[in-house]
């Protein structure tokens, strides 16, 4: 199974929305540009293409169910069809868009917030029997950086809900071979709050499952290169792959299996180097 390689796997980021952070309305509603995007991506060495169809960025509102399906499975579909061998995950927290994208060829859920926004979405993992990336979200993306974010142990409470989803999963019948764990890095915390998490990831690896990591081109990079170089702005998301690169370096030293990145040529190159040493 691709997930036992020893080697750190790199998963491509494909946003099929008009309104992501970094990629938005790049690929939307245009499968054919989404399609030659996963081309450039598994030629760079992608081992996983992540579909989504929904922005999760701060601010960023829900849409329908319908119109999630819209936007990702003609684009699954085509992927699909050209490999047949590949890893494509679905980006969504809804049990209906997960049943859909699996029937259209993904074969890997990636959940924000595990199975809190939708119970159902467990019973699906556990009947089509696909791995599931549980990434962890204080509050909900229109809100979840709004005001004060506090937490009285930001690790400690993360670890809490692998715990819970862990357990939701089991009473569905999902094994625990299946889950993934995100301590998911900008939803919902602050600067402090995401530098603790990648400080401490070793204590995310007592329950001896695959670690996945999202840093790619996130604010909090921004605002650390800010800070510390004394810049004026705020560098732009396409001027942060540096800081993504120092900060998956730490996370893979320190248990992450699993990179998600925008920028799967200069990630690859990297950890490249970084597995051979280590």
């Amino acid at each position: 199974m691709l997930l036992k390689k020893k080697r750190t796997l790199v998963m491509g980021i494909l946003n099929v929305t008009p309104d992501s952070f970094s990629d938005g309305g790049l690929y939307f509603k245009n499968t054919d540009k989404a399609f030659k995007q996963t081309q450039l991506m598994l030629k760079a060495g992608a081992d996983i293409i992540d579909v989504g169809g929904v922005s999760t960025r701060p601010g960023s509102l829900p849409v329908s169910v319908g119109e999630e399906m819209r936007r990702v499975l003609p684009v699954i579909k085509k992927i699909r069809q050209k490999f047949s061998k590949i890893i494509i995950s679905i980006d969504t927290n809804k049990s209906e868009v997960a049943e859909a994208a699996i029937m259209a060829g993904a074969n890997m859920v990636n959940s924000l917030g595990g199975f809190n926004f939708d119970k159902n979405l467990a019973k699906i993992v556990a009947d089509k029997n696909v791995p599931a990336v549980i990434y962890h979200i204080k509050g909900e993306p229109r809100t979840m950086q709004s005001g004060e974010i506090k937490y009285k142990n930001v690790v400690s409470e993360i670890n809490k809900f692998f715990r819970e989803q862990i357990t939701i999963g089991k009473k569905f019948g999902i094994r625990r071979e299946q889950f993934i764990l995100d301590p998911g890095i900008g939803f919902g915390k602050s600067v402090e709050h995401n530098l603790t998490i990648i400080r401490e990831l070793k204590k995310f690896t007592k329950w001896n499952l695959p670690l996945l990591i999202g840093v790619s081109r996130k604010s909090h990079l921004g605002k650390v290169l800010q800070s510390k170089l004394n810049l004026q702005e705020v560098p732009s998301d396409k001027e942060r792959l540096e800081a993504g690169l120092a900060e998956t370096a730490f996370a893979v030293l320190n248990g992450v299996n699993i990179v998600r990145t925008h920028d799967v040529l200069e990630t690859k190159k990297f950890l490249a180097v970084l597995d051979e040493l280590r």
